[in-house]
């Protein structure tokens, strides 16, 4: 790409002339902070940091950044982690520190730059190893992207940074309709337990795993194949008709609750509701069974184990039928607007992403 072919204003630069690398390592035990961020807290659908640690957590020396700094995963970039740091701390050392050159590119700018297809494939093309590919600092600084001039950079970052507070305001609201969704459950079902399952029930365990398994759905294997922890393929055998509860048997997992609302196969690593009585909603016993919490009943013998004999021994609040079918509503119409609020964050990420990446086509295409 030359010079030539970029807009008006546009330029090649390296790398290290619009950023630096700021690698002042700290031990833990000296840092004067309590917040410590590992490649594990960077969140690659988001720029905010959610969640760190402690200093205490760790060992061996780490890398200081400051409140604007971008705390980019230098290894395994192919995971595109990197975060906006709010606030002082320290970080793991195969992060890597990039502070933006105002005179260049502006701090606000940056962090669009970096999370770019542009930026991330050249990162993950120049990553070095095997086993944990990581971004030598030498090598990423010499590398030459195109960008816009200052006041391009900051026309753009304005829209990027409304689009990212609009996608923030929709996580917090859909984390408010969770929390509605999670008190009205326990609202319901955590009143006083007049049954035990073994009143609605009868079950059966599936069968070993169908020869004809693949992994991915086709129109030729259509029936989702359920195992201890939910869909493990797809198999163009029914064994159970839908709608259908299903119980994890064995695993870390057992005890975990699913809802077939299709045909399906259920391997011998689960259970499932065979029949149950006229007097409760298929749905109902669904969330009957997951507040019921099976795992905490597990028994250890070899690996984590559900029988039937615990299923059928739990107890649960079993209401009228048209109570049940009345709080089925309720979280139906919770469910419903939590997947409105899903859908609007999934089209603004795609517009933003789509944003991000627009800045680095040589002003092909516009903001």
């Amino acid at each position: 790409m030359t010079g030539s072919q970029l807009k008006p204003g546009w330029k090649m630069v390296k790398f290290g002339d619009i950023a630096q690398n700021v690698a002042v390592r700290v031990d833990p035990a000296d840092a004067k902070t309590d917040v410590y961020v590992g490649l594990e807290h960077l969140d690659p659908s988001t720029l905010h940091l959610r969640q760190w640690g402690h200093p205490s957590d760790v060992t061996g020396q780490k890398l200081a950044f400051k409140k604007g700094d971008v705390i980019f995963g230098r290894r395994r970039a192919y995971q595109r982690k990197l975060a906006v740091a709010e606030f002082d701390g320290i970080c793991s050392a195969h992060a890597m520190v990039v502070r933006a050159k105002p005179k260049m590119i502006l701090p606000e700018f940056l962090p669009f730059f970096l999370q770019s297809d542009m930026f991330m494939e050249r990162a993950i093309k120049i990553s070095v190893g095997s086993l944990s590919p990581t971004i030598n600092w030498k090598t990423l600084k010499v590398q030459e992207f195109p960008l816009p001039p200052l006041g391009e950079q900051k026309r753009i970052a304005e829209i990027l940074w409304a689009a990212d507070e609009t996608v923030e305001k929709y996580k917090l609201a859909s984390n408010a309709i969770s929390n509605v969704f999670e008190a009205t459950k326990k609202m319901h079902f955590g009143r006083e337990h007049n049954a035990h399952f073994r009143d609605v029930l009868s079950l059966a365990s599936g069968k070993s795993k169908t020869k004809k398994q693949v992994f991915d759905f086709s129109s030729d294997n259509p029936v989702p194949v359920y195992g201890g922890n939910g869909i493990t393929g797809y198999t163009s055998e029914v064994l159970v008709v839908g709608p259908v509860v299903i119980v994890g048997r064995v695993g870390e997992y057992c005890g975990a609750v699913h809802l077939s609302r299709e045909n399906c196969w259920v391997t011998d690593n689960a259970i499932y509701v065979k029949k149950h009585s006229p007097g409760i909603e298929t749905t109902y016993l669904y969330y009957a069974l997951i507040y019921a919490n099976l795992n905490s009943q597990k028994r250890i013998a070899g690996q984590p184990l559900i029988n039937q004999e615990i299923i059928e021994s739990s107890t649960l609040y079993l209401p009228a039928i048209h109570e049940q079918r009345e709080v089925l509503s309720r979280l139906s119409e919770i469910e419903q607007r939590k997947q409105e609020i899903e859908g609007h964050i999934s089209k603004t990420l795609l517009m933003l992403k789509s944003l991000g990446d627009s800045f680095s086509q040589t002003g092909a295409a516009h903001v």
